[in-house]
């Protein structure tokens, strides 16, 4: 199995950050110019999800406790939003907030500064913004 990037992540996040605080984080998602064609009236959708590689993780565990909190139960990997995974996939329900060319304007992304972009899927079809009588 393999994946190619499609874009990158560019914003303010280095580091691990507070859930509430990326929550706020405004992300740019600058696809590459073979992929622009994609992103055709995706303004129409008010959200989207995106995929991204966790290019900054190495390892993982399949029993962990949430945000590595000793006070939180142990629980299986898969039952958390935990960076640190098997295969390295992050996924993320963003805000959209404006399409420019081959950048995406986003609200909420929590991947890093520079992570890989694999994917972007529209949450729900029609979307909510499609104007009336756009079916073609």
């Amino acid at each position: 199995m393999e994946f190619r990037p499609i874009g990158y992540v560019r914003n303010e996040i280095e580091r691990r950050m507070d859930r509430e605080r990326v929550l706020e984080t405004v992300s740019e998602i600058e696809l590459l110019p073979e992929y622009e064609e994609g992103l055709y009236r995706i303004e129409w959708h008010a959200e989207l999800d995106v995929l991204f590689h966790l290019d900054r993780s190495r390892d993982y565990e399949m029993v962990i406790r949430p945000r590595g909190d000793p006070s939180n139960p142990e629980v299986g990997v898969f039952g958390t939003r935990s960076p640190r995974r098997p295969n390295g996939i992050g996924v993320t329900r963003v805000k959209l907030i404006e399409h420019r060319g081959n950048k995406l304007l986003v609200k909420g992304l929590d991947a890093m500064n520079g992570s890989p972009i694999i994917d972007i899927k529209c949450v729900s079809w029609p979307p909510a913004n499609m104007p009336e009588g756009q079916k073609d």
